[in-house]
C-alpha cells in the first residue's frame, strides 16, 4: 500500500551516489510532449491526414510504443503523473487544476538528485506549485495553451540551455501548446475538408471537415517544432548523447477524446531515440502508462529504484528486452470535475480489452467547453446532422448516455464502437477485469465517489 510519508520524506541524496566519478559524457534528457494530440494522426501510427516526418523520424531512429496510456486524459492530472510517478489519486490532482499534495517530490528533485540540470520550457501545468515542481523556466515556447494566434515557438532558450555548463548534463521538458484548442496557430488552407480522413467516431458534416482542418493544421505547426528541436540538439553536438522521448498527452478536444476513460482519448503517441541503446526502427507493444516514465528517467540516469512511485521502469523495454514487460493492466481515472457535473468513470485494460466502469450511469454525460450548443462548433452540428441522420443520433446517444459497463476489443474494434459488455461469451472476462479494477482502486484509496466538494 502507498505511503505518501514515504514519499514527502526522501531525503535529498538518496540516488546522488550513483552519479558519483561519471565523466562529463554522461547523457542528457529531452523529454517532447504535445497537448491533446490524437495519436492517430501521426504518420507511424497510421496518420493518412498528413505527413509528420520530425515526429516519425523518431520512429525510424528508435522505438515506437503502441501501448502507451494516460490514466487520465486531462492535461494537469496527466502531467502531474509524468513528473511525480504517481497515479491520480496518490498525488492529489485527481480533478483537472486541482493541486498535487504539499510535500511530493518530483523528476526536478530526482534528477537534480543525480547531477542533471532540470528545465521546462512552453506550457507550465502544473502551476503554482513550485516546491514541488521547481523547473527551471526556459524561454521561447508558448505557454498559455488556450491562447488565440499564440506566438510561434523560437529554439535560442533551448538552444542556451542545452548549451550551457558541459559539466552537467540536463534534462529539458519541451511543452508545446499544440494541439490545444482554440486551433488557431497553423494554416488550414493546407488541407481540403473534402478529402480529411475523419476518425470513425465523429459525426461526417461541414463544421467537423472544417474544424478538422483547423486541428490538422496545429499537428504540423507540432511537427515543425520537433523539427527545430531535434536541429538545436544537433547544433549543439548533442543528439546522439541525449534520450529524446516524445510524448503525446492525451486525445483531443472531441467527443470520444480528451476527458473521457475511452482509447481515443487515453492512447498516446510514446517514441524514443537512444543510438547507443535503443535499436532503430523498432517496435514495442509492452503496456505503459505515464507513471512509469519518470521512474524510467531516473533508471537511465544512473539512480536507484524508488519503491514509493506507481510507476517502474521500462528503460529494458526501450532497449529491446522482450521479457522486460512491468504490466498486465493499465487503468484510467475520470471523474469530470470542474469539466462539468460529477460523471466518475473507472477503466482498465491489457493490450486487447478495455473495460469502462460508469458510475453514475442514470445522470448524462456533460462537458461544459465542448459540448457546446452552437450550430458553427462541432458539438452543436453534430446535434443539427443527428435531427436527420440516424448514425449521427447513435454517437451522440452513445456518448451521452452510458451503461454501467462497456467492454471493447480493440483488434477488431479499435474504435470502441461496439459495446461487449453483456455479450455471454464475455461475462468472465468482464468478471475478471471488474475485480482487478476494483482491487486497484482499493490500493488507490479510491471509493468511487463522485468528486471531492
Amino acid at each position: 500500500m502507498f505511503n505518501c510519508n514515504k514519499l514527502i520524506w526522501i531525503p535529498s541524496l538518496v540516488c546522488s551516489a550513483a552519479y558519483a566519478g561519471q565523466t562529463k559524457t554522461r547523457p542528457n534528457i529531452l523529454v517532447f510532449i504535445a497537448d491533446d494530440l490524437g495519436t492517430n494522426e501521426i504518420g507511424c501510427y497510421g496518420g493518412e491526414n498528413l505527413q509528420t516526418p520530425n515526429i516519425d523520424r523518431l520512429a525510424k531512429e528508435g522505438i515506437q510504443l503502441t501501448n502507451n496510456f494516460c490514466s487520465m486524459a486531462v492535461s494537469v492530472p496527466i502531467r502531474a503523473s509524468l513528473y511525480t510517478g504517481l497515479y491520480p489519486q496518490h498525488h492529489g490532482s485527481f480533478r483537472n487544476h486541482k493541486p498535487v499534495t504539499r510535500g511530493l517530490r518530483s523528476v526536478v528533485h530526482y534528477l537534480s538528485d543525480l547531477g542533471y540540470r532540470v528545465g521546462r520550457t512552453g506550457k507550465d501545468h502544473p502551476v503554482r506549485q513550485l516546491k514541488v515542481f521547481p523547473f527551471e523556466k526556459i524561454p521561447g515556447f508558448a505557454v498559455n495553451c488556450t491562447a488565440s494566434h499564440p506566438p510561434v515557438s523560437t529554439p535560442d532558450g533551448i538552444r542556451e540551455f542545452m548549451s550551457r555548463d558541459g559539466s552537467e548534463p540536463f534534462c529539458l521538458f519541451v511543452c508545446s501548446i499544440n494541439t490545444h484548442a482554440p486551433w488557431d496557430s497553423g494554416d488550414a488552407s493546407e488541407f481540403d475538408p473534402a478529402k480529411v480522413h475523419l476518425p470513425p467516431n465523429c459525426v461526417d458534416n461541414a463544421v467537423t471537415r472544417r474544424m478538422f482542418c483547423d486541428y490538422l493544421a496545429e499537428i504540423r505547426v507540432l511537427d515543425n517544432e520537433v523539427g527545430m528541436t531535434l536541429r538545436v540538439l544537433q547544433e549543439t553536438g548533442q543528439l546522439d548523447n541525449t534520450l529524446v522521448i516524445f510524448l503525446g498527452e492525451q486525445g483531443p478536444k472531441m467527443p470520444f477524446g480528451k476527458w473521457t476513460c475511452y482509447r481515443y482519448g487515453q492512447h498516446s503517441a510514446f517514441l524514443a531515440r537512444y543510438p547507443a541503446k535503443i535499436k532503430a526502427g523498432t517496435t514495442s507493444d509492452a503496456l505503459v502508462q505515464y507513471e512509469d516514465i519518470l521512474p524510467t528517467l531516473i533508471d537511465f540516469a544512473g539512480g536507484a529504484p524508488v519503491d514509493t512511485l506507481d510507476g517502474r521502469s521500462i528503460l529494458p523495454v526501450l532497449y529491446g528486452k522482450k521479457k522486460a514487460e512491468t504490466r498486465k493492466w493499465a487503468y484510467g481515472i475520470h471523474n469530470n470535475v470542474p469539466e462539468g457535473p460529477p460523471y466518475p468513470i473507472r477503466s482498465i485494460q491489457d493490450k486487447r480489452y478495455r473495460l469502462i466502469m460508469n458510475l453514475t450511469p442514470d445522470v448524462p454525460y456533460s462537458e461544459k467547453h465542448m459540448m457546446v450548443n452552437n450550430p458553427d462548433d462541432m458539438w452543436g452540428s453534430w446535434l443539427i446532422t443527428a435531427k436527420t441522420d440516424e448514425h449521427a443520433s447513435w454517437l451522440i446517444d452513445k456518448f451521452v448516455h452510458r451503461p454501467p459497463l462497456e467492454l471493447y476489443d480493440h483488434e477488431t474494434d479499435p474504435w470502441e464502437l461496439n459495446n461487449l459488455a453483456e455479450m455471454p461469451d464475455q461475462a468472465s472476462r468482464v468478471a475478471e477485469m471488474k475485480q482487478a479494477l476494483l482491487e486497484w482502486m482499493e490500493q488507490m484509496g479510491d471509493n468511487g465517489i463522485k468528486d471531492e466538494e
